[in-house]
Parts: C-alpha cells; sequence; structure tokens
C-alpha cells in the first residue's frame, strides 16, 4: 500500500491519541480515518436497504382511491 505523509496540528493528533486510546501517533490517526471509511460503509448500506425498499413499495400496483 501506498504510504503519504500530511502534516496535523500536534492537539489535534493528541486528543485522537488520548480518545482512541493509541499511544502511537501514526497508529491513532490510521485507526481514526479507518473508522470513518467503516462507518461510510455502513451508512451506505443502511441507506441501500432502506431506498431499495421504498424503490418496491412505489412499483406495486397502487389500490384505486377515491
Amino acid at each position: 500500500m501506498a504510504r503519504i505523509t500530511i502534516d496535523l496540528d500536534a492537539e489535534l493528533v493528541v486528543e485522537v491519541m488520548v480518545l482512541a486510546g493509541i499511544g502511537s501517533p501514526q497508529d491513532a490517526v490510521e485507526a481514526v480515518v479507518r473508522d470513518y471509511i467503516a462507518r461510510g460503509h455502513r451508512t451506505e448500506t443502511r441507506t441501500e436497504f432502506k431506498d431499495r425498499n421504498l424503490r418496491e413499495i412505489d412499483a406495486k400496483p397502487q389500490e384505486p382511491q377515491g
């Protein structure tokens, strides 16, 4: 996997380290990024099922109203 180097505010990184309970700055930031990506995938999965169900409801023939 390719690696990149970025500069971050030290206070931000220390806060992430404390909240995550991880001693290495790189590992702490990597854990946050991985969690963010995983959360996005979970959200996509949930909304996909909801959207699919709504499409199925819309596709069903409607009873005459009135």
